[in-house]
């Protein structure tokens, strides 16, 4: 065999193997098109049909809040605080709701406490919580939280 005859026979052995590599290529992209494709046929199905809605976690919307005049109550040792408080209304809940309840709650929690117990952070969060379900129940799911707009010890 000749040296030309030698380089053509290497030639056609090269392009038969590019050729090869060239179709594995293809079929690699054709799968990752294909696997993209699905991906994004699973998301819009999630998005679109799957997809909790956001109302049926939602709970009640807050409305209006209600101040309260600041009342004193009598602590333990001789001591007093004065704490107001404001009601978080649910939305459709009257503006006009008597006080009366969320006051006479509220002394009942905080009397007879100490001053230490009322002054420590952790332990008047405790009470807010408790007074907030108190305060649910007692107003029958009208009131969804409260904020104390006045809170001082002597």
């Amino acid at each position: 065999m000749s040296v030309t005859a030698i380089k053509a026979s290497k030639a056609k052995d090269t392009d038969a193997e590019g050729d090869g590599k060239a179709a594995k290529g293809g079929k690699r992209k054709k799968l990752l098109l294909l696997v993209a494709g699905v991906l994004v046929v699973a998301l819009a199905a999630y998005w679109f049909v799957l997809k909790p809605s956001a109302s049926a976690d939602e709970g009640p919307k807050p409305g209006a809040i209600l101040p309260l005049e600041s009342t004193q109550i009598n602590l333990a040792s001789g001591h007093y605080l004065k704490v107001g408080i404001a009601l978080q209304l649910v939305e459709g809940a009257p503006e006009e709701l008597d006080g009366s309840k969320a006051l006479d709650a509220t002394i009942e929690l905080f009397s007879g406490r100490t001053v230490e117990e009322v002054g420590n952070a952790g332990k008047r969060k405790e009470l807010k919580e408790e007074l907030e379900t108190t305060l649910e129940k007692a107003y029958e799911e009208e009131v969804m939280g409260i904020y104390f707009t006045e809170f001082v010890t002597q």
